[in-house]
């Protein structure tokens, strides 16, 4: 065979390739070398030519004379320590050279950590396949993994990555894929050192009819930008033979719905005299795109517009202007295809738990890669919930006859939504642990350890032989077995103890209407203490239901002649106490013409509920999805001012409280509505008090509506007055286009994300509720729609700290005032109106 092979069996070796000395951020892997190997590659370049197979075991670069092949696993995965939120060129190299002896070139999926990033396809098994993509990861690593569809065994033979300027090749959205590089006017192909990225630069050809340009340029005298295509690069260029004709670089995307960016760079190769002029205009599909380019003498100029276009051709023209005596020119373009990710990857604590009970039970399973996402190579035997964008949670760890031994081990219990647990048939021993009583979720938990126990029982009964702790269920539902057992008595006894521990004991005969005795004594004497019997009357024997959550049932009251509202605790709610005295405690102490007022509340048994102001429109949530009456539909002025109200309560709870409050479940349905259709916040069971000793965030258990929350937060649990910020964003996306958080579609996709792909075509009737149908100032939703995307960032560092986003939200406010030639008499703040170009963030920029 013309070159090695290396089957993967067990774990990766990573083989870490130096490439240059100096060079930071530099990764490379040669993923068919012998374990612990380590060399230089004295220099880097790209063959142009096919190379026979006897050869390839000889190739210059020692990183492509071998290769690892994957024969065995559906799923096989590189996984790579980085740094999170920097920017990267990933880089994967395929090079056969039917090192099998089968002359069968394979074809295989290529994922980056959950999603399909390409199918390889190998065409020729003596020519190295590449395959690049410019990535931003959300987490401290990567994986990269080979998954086998049948038509042939994976292989790899090199892995890059290499580390990019963070404010270079930005997108609105998704990642960058290589589609083509161009080293124009060049028959040489060149990577590092040519590059100081290690780009791969490849000659093209998209004219017949181009003269090339070529020139001497000293690095040492040379200019170069932040892209840094480097002198070698930049001293070939191409012009059209035809001196007034224009330059004309096209092609036709596979798909026309693909949407491209495009990076053009330019330097002068000539010293132009002073009666010569090189002057043009660049078109794109017949449209201006940039206007009088004269590329400078020695000094590199980067045009790039996001995004490039898509469509079924896309042509960009470099065509002369009258005053240029000379035809334009172009040393290097990159063009790159927009690679959108959806599916998250699975959530951080939960992958950092499996993976530890992976290694300390020396699980021989198919774990690789994700373990929950894509949903098509979940790992055997778990189950996990899949919430639109958010990300993916284990939610059933079935570890059944898997040779177990030893005691549970506690990364069990780091896995928080676990609803089912089944350990049976296995080995294990010692007491059963009392952290799986602090499992919320847990529904079933399956046993059948002989050697396991109870903790009161484990020094007892020693004679007695296989004590079985849960009797198991079979059933069969469509021809599978499914395993159900009773929820184990140790979780009764360890739950008891905790509840004994959250609440006294009452002697309820002593009750009376002035009753003040509480569960904590900070709630005594605040806000009026009311009797169950108080609430039977107010409620009229809980007539009228008015809404329902998770806390439990809210219904319409009357003390005298006022309306109410009384929330009462539902005894199912898991966290129902904890947020009964949560929102008791913050509404005791706060107060604020956007957050929804405390009358009194009962504690009396277990019969808790609040007592709040009546808010008698409802929440926002039920206008923006047209659940009330026409009318009662929101004029745009309208949204805007719920909007202001709605931030100005955030404002308050951050700023004029001491310490900050984080709400931690701002969304639409918690928002009211009172009959003058003044907003405010509600619902602050979740909130959370924050002494962050000078610090910027606090870590925090993780509470929120999937949509809502911060996915920042949700990663990393550190809660920041940004992740209210973010939860506000969509409330505001919400109130401008009407369209659900997550659309009811196949793809789940977020309302940030169509958005997103609306904005680039700069039509805003798009992105607008159209039921408003034009009636509104359009620089103002455009600014409404520019401060709602800004608060949604996936970068909590770009979203505005809350005071900015009401202060922008009332410049919009003021703007449509303007145009509806009038003012609400009870508005006293000052506001101002603001003009706005909001088209220069779509037009070509230059570096």
């Amino acid at each position: 065979m013309g070159m090695s092979s290396s089957t993967f069996v067990g774990t990766l070796v990573l083989v870490l390739l130096i490439q240059a000395k100096g060079q930071p951020g530099f990764i490379s892997i040669d993923c068919g070398a012998e374990a612990g190997a380590n060399y230089t590659e004295p220099s880097l370049h790209i063959n142009l030519g096919t190379i026979a197979s006897e050869e390839i075991s000889t190739h210059t670069q020692q990183q492509l004379r071998s290769l690892r092949s994957f024969p065995e696993g559906k799923r096989n995965c590189y996984k790579i320590n980085i740094t999170r939120g920097s920017k990267y060129l990933i880089r994967t190299l395929f090079l056969y050279g039917n090192y099998d002896g089968r002359n069968m070139s394979p074809q295989f999926d290529l994922h980056l950590g959950a999603n399909l990033w390409n199918t390889v396809t190998i065409r020729n098994a003596s020519i190295t396949q590449s395959n690049e993509i410019i990535h931003v990861p959300l987490l401290d690593f990567i994986q990269i993994c080979l998954v086998n569809t049948g038509n042939g065994t994976p292989f790899i033979t090199a892995i890059e990555l290499r580390t990019l300027k963070n404010d270079t090749y930005v997108t609105k959205s998704g990642s960058l894929e290589r589609y083509l590089r161009c080293n124009l006017g060049s028959n040489t192909a060149y990577r590092y050192s040519a590059d100081v990225y290690d780009r791969l630069w490849y000659t093209c050809d998209f004219e017949e009819d181009w003269t090339p340009l070529n020139a001497s340029i000293p690095d040492d005298s040379f200019v170069d930008n932040d892209f840094k295509p480097g002198a070698t690069i930049m001293s070939t260029a191409v012009t059209p033979a035809n001196g007034s004709a224009p330059l004309v670089i096209s092609w036709e995307p596979q798909d026309e719905t693909d949407e491209f960016y495009v990076y053009m760079h330019f330097t002068e190769l000539q010293v132009l005299t002073g009666n010569q002029t090189r002057q043009f205009n660049i078109t794109m599909n017949g449209k201006l795109w940039y206007e009088n380019c004269s590329p400078q003498y020695m000094s590199v100029s980067t045009i790039y517009s996001p995004p490039g276009g898509s469509g079924k051709e896309i042509k960009f023209s470099l065509e002369r202007t009258e005053n240029s005596t000379l035809p334009p020119i172009i040393n290097a373009i990159e063009i790159y295809k927009v690679k959108q990710f959806h599916q998250s990857d699975t959530f951080q604590g939960d992958v950092d738990a499996i993976t530890s009970i992976k290694s300390v039970y020396a699980v021989t399973r198919d774990w690789e890669g994700d373990p929950c996402a894509p949903a098509a190579y979940l790992w055997d035997g778990l189950n996990c919930s899949y919430q639109g964008i958010e990300s993916p949670r284990i939610t059933t760890l079935n570890l059944s006859s898997s040779r177990l031994h030893g005691k549970i081990f506690p990364s069990i219990s780091n896995l928080t939504m676990l609803e089912i647990l089944d350990l049976s048939n296995n080995s294990l021993n010692g007491e059963i642990p009392d952290f799986l009583s602090q499992l919320q979720h847990l529904k079933i938990f399956v046993d059948q350890n002989p050697y396991l126990c109870e903790a009161d029982q484990c020094n007892k009964k020693k004679n007695k032989k296989h004590k079985s702790i849960a009797t198991p269920i079979i059933a069969s539902v469509g021809g599978v077995l499914i395993l159900l057992v009773v929820v184990a008595a140790i979780l009764w006894t360890a739950k008891r103890r905790n509840a004994k521990a959250l609440m006294l004991k009452k002697d309820q005969s002593a009750i009376s209407p002035q009753y003040t005795e509480q569960n904590d004594s900070s709630l005594r004497f605040q806000k009026q203490i009311y009797s169950y019997s108080d609430i039977v009357k107010i409620t009229n024997n809980f007539t009228t239901i008015v809404g329902k959550g998770g806390f439990g049932t809210v219904y319409l009251g009357y003390i005298e002649d006022t309306p109410v509202a009384v929330k009462m605790l539902s005894p199912s709610s898991v966290h129902g106490y904890q947020q009964f005295q949560a929102e008791v405690k913050l509404l005791m102490r706060v107060h604020h013409k956007n957050l929804t007022s405390l009358v009194g509340y009962c504690d009396e048994g277990t019969n808790k509920g609040l007592v709040y102001e009546y808010m008698a429109n409802g929440n926002l949530q039920e206008h923006l999805s047209g659940n009330r009456s026409k009318r009662n539909f929101f004029s745009w002025e309208k949204r805007l001012r719920i909007a202001v109200d709605a931030a100005s309560g955030l404002e308050y709870l951050q700023n004029g409280c001491k310490p900050p409050i984080f709400h931690r479940d701002v969304k639409s349905t918690n928002i009211l509505l009172n009959e003058h259709l003044h907003a405010k916040l509600s619902d602050f069971g979740l909130s959370k008090a924050v002494l962050t000793d000078g610090g910027t965030h606090v870590s925090t258990v993780i509470a929120g509506t999937p949509g809502y929350l911060d996915p920042e937060y949700y990663l990393t649990s550190r809660l920041t007055e940004k992740s209210d910020v973010y939860s506000f964003g969509v409330v505001l996306l919400e109130i401008i286009t009407g369209q659900p958080v997550i659309a009811k579609n196949e793809e789940k996709s977020h309302i940030s994300e169509w958005v997103r792909s609306l904005i680039g075509k700069g039509d805003i009737n798009a992105i607008v509720d159209s039921r408003l149908e034009g009636e509104f100032d359009s620089n103002s939703v455009w600014k409404a729609v520019e401060i709602a995307t800004a608060c949604v960032s996936p970068n909590p560092n770009r979203r505005p700290i809350i005071s900015v986003v009401v202060s922008e939200l009332k410049e919009s406010f003021a703007t449509e005032l303007a145009r509806t030639k009038h003012r609400r008499t009870d508005t006293s703040d000052s506001v101002k109106q603001v003009a706005m170009n909001l088209n220069t963030e779509y037009l070509p920029q230059a570096r």
